[in-house]
């Protein structure tokens, strides 16, 4: 008996052996598997920073167009306010609805009202708000008027 016993240990240590190499074959697999995952981590985390950057410049590229875009804007919003302040189409115009109609309906009243005396002296304050503004708004530089009423939304005087 001592000898199937010697047989079964020797066995045992050959499987203890062979357990022993398939465990080191899978560390080395595994050890190599996660080496290519972190190669693939590293050129995709390089290809996310390329977009990022790439975003980031089509960003600010689109401010800077927006920004040189607002000189349309400025002149555009100036000369209305000159021409029609008293409607408030320049506020319409920089986004400023609530003021437009402020100005526009304080005109309207005030028409109506110039039948009854008061309204001729109140008629004359929105066309004289129209033509401080327009005259503000082009005066200022592009960058003053873009920093002011469309990024600081500014929306009197």
């Amino acid at each position: 008996m001592s000898d199937d016993n010697k047989d079964l240990g020797d066995k045992a240590e050959d499987a203890f052996e062979n357990a022993k190499e398939k465990a080191g074959e899978f560390a080395e697999e595994a050890k190599e598997k996660a080496s290519d995952f972190a190669e693939d981590a590293k050129e995709a985390a390089s290809d996310f920073a390329e977009e990022a950057k790439k975003t980031a410049n089509e960003f600010s590229e689109g401010l800077k167009n927006a920004t040189g875009g607002s000189d349309n804007k400025k002149i555009l919003a100036g000369i209305l306010a000159i021409v029609l302040g008293w409607a408030g189409v320049h506020k319409f115009i920089l986004g400023y609805t609530k003021e437009g109609f402020i100005l526009l309906g304080f005109s309207l009243i005030s028409y109506v009202l110039a039948c009854f005396i008061i309204g001729a002296f109140l008629a004359w304050i929105p066309p004289i708000i129209g033509l401080i503004e327009g005259i503000i708004y082009l005066t200022k530089s592009d960058e003053e008027f873009y920093n002011t009423y469309q990024a600081g939304k500014k929306p009197w005087f």
